[in-house]
């Protein structure tokens, strides 16, 4: 194998491959990073047996100038490799890999030689048929992605609540996740999407790393599901993550229906606030702040109280305030959070006691989204 490349676009996709690879694993292989050539593109690919991705160049793209010598195909050791090439000092770089699966890497003056493997034996990646495909729009699933895996678990105690449930039936997409702490929930409507029905569990750390892939170019994503596995396909990029199995807790059932008091408040406001308080909160054991809504006397209090530092005390500006007098405890980072991901603009908080989930929702009700949290008890 031997070719020459633009050390910018190579680094730009050995950048997004390097996302899977790990640095410990029981496959000793997946250390390394794959490279495959033949005459129309260069193929890198990383994998650790739950993510793998595969970044194609391909001859034709200008900017790339790959000129391919000798179809082939190594695997190289990645940290190694990686940090050879970030450091070489021309804009271009040529990789020759010689029979006894050694690559020489130059460019300039500058020569490296390391050691490989054969790619016979890495893994080779799941083959999932594009009739079980959908069309999701980049930026709606980077929101959704955004919005949802903040609640994950990062326990393994219930390792299918380390990931996000994505249900599509009736032309909608509804992902779902929760670390029985607190869950957040979105609704997005798909356009043909015909009569596909699908139930996937899909890993907190996959969509993490997925997210940062999806590049600002990408309008649209191709999503591939199989048995086991999910496709998503962004331009010349395939990226792969293994699904949970099991069946995800109903957590319909979880969203309350009514409430007996409701604050609309600034998202932005609101956090500036708690992140006021949790200056102190983060101080004690229990990280609790505490929000006293008094309707009557149009109130709003949020306070934090730290037994070795001090306390902190703030009224809180709002837009509405309704139903009846509240105490209520919670933790708040999960609060801030949650009002990280709605962003700008107004949100309505709705209680219905000091001991009962809340929720938290956007006042435009075109987002369809919704997070839930467990008051913590104080007293």
């Amino acid at each position: 194998m031997k070719f020459t490349i633009n050390r910018d676009v190579f680094i730009k996709a050995l950048n997004n491959v390097s996302r899977a690879i790990a640095s410990k694993t029981t496959i000793p292989i997946l250390t390394g990073l794959k490279l495959s050539l033949d005459a129309e593109k260069l193929t890198l690919t990383g994998s650790d047996a739950d993510i793998s991705i595969e970044t194609t160049i391909p001859v034709a793209a200008d900017q790339a100038q790959l000129q391919v010598a000798e179809p082939g195909a190594i695997v190289l050791p990645s940290r190694f490799f990686t940090d050879i090439v970030k450091r070489l000092p021309e804009k271009t770089m040529t990789i020759a890999a010689t029979d006894n699966l050694q690559a020489v890497i130059t460019s300039g003056q500058a020569e490296f030689t390391i050691n490989g493997q054969n790619s016979d034996e890495y893994p080779l990646l799941p083959t999932i048929a594009s009739d079980h495909s959908l069309k999701l729009a980049a930026a709606v699933l980077r929101e959704v992605i955004a919005q949802t895996v903040i609640a994950v678990s990062n326990q393994d105690s219930r390792p299918i609540l380390t990931g996000v449930h994505l249900s599509i039936h009736n032309g909608e997409l509804l992902a779902v996740a929760t670390d029985t702490h607190r869950l957040s929930q979105r609704i997005v409507k798909l356009e043909n999407a015909g009569d596909a029905d699908y139930s996937i569990n899909i890993p907190g750390r996959s969509l993490i790393e997925l997210s940062r892939t999806i590049p600002d170019n990408v309008d649209t994503i191709d999503l591939r599901i199989a048995e086991n596995q999910v496709l998503f396909l962004l331009n010349n990029t395939a990226f792969y993550s293994r699904l949970l199995e099991g069946n995800y807790p109903n957590t319909q059932q979880l969203l309350p229906t009514e409430h007996t008091t409701a604050l609309t408040v600034a998202a932005d406001t609101f956090r500036a606030a708690i992140e006021r308080a949790s200056l102190l909160s983060h101080e004690s054991r229990n990280n609790v702040v505490r929000l006293v809504l008094t309707p009557e006397d149009n109130t709003a209090v949020l306070s934090s109280t730290s037994p070795d530092v001090g306390t902190v005390q703030e009224e809180i500006a709002f837009t509405a305030l309704t139903g009846d007098t509240l105490d209520i405890s919670f933790n708040p980072d999960y609060m801030k959070d949650a009002l990280q991901v709605i962003g700008q603009g107004d949100v309505n908080m709705a209680f219905t006691s000091p001991l009962r989930p809340f929720t938290i929702a956007p006042t435009d009700d075109a987002q369809q989204f919704i997070q839930l949290i467990t008051p913590i008890r104080t007293f």
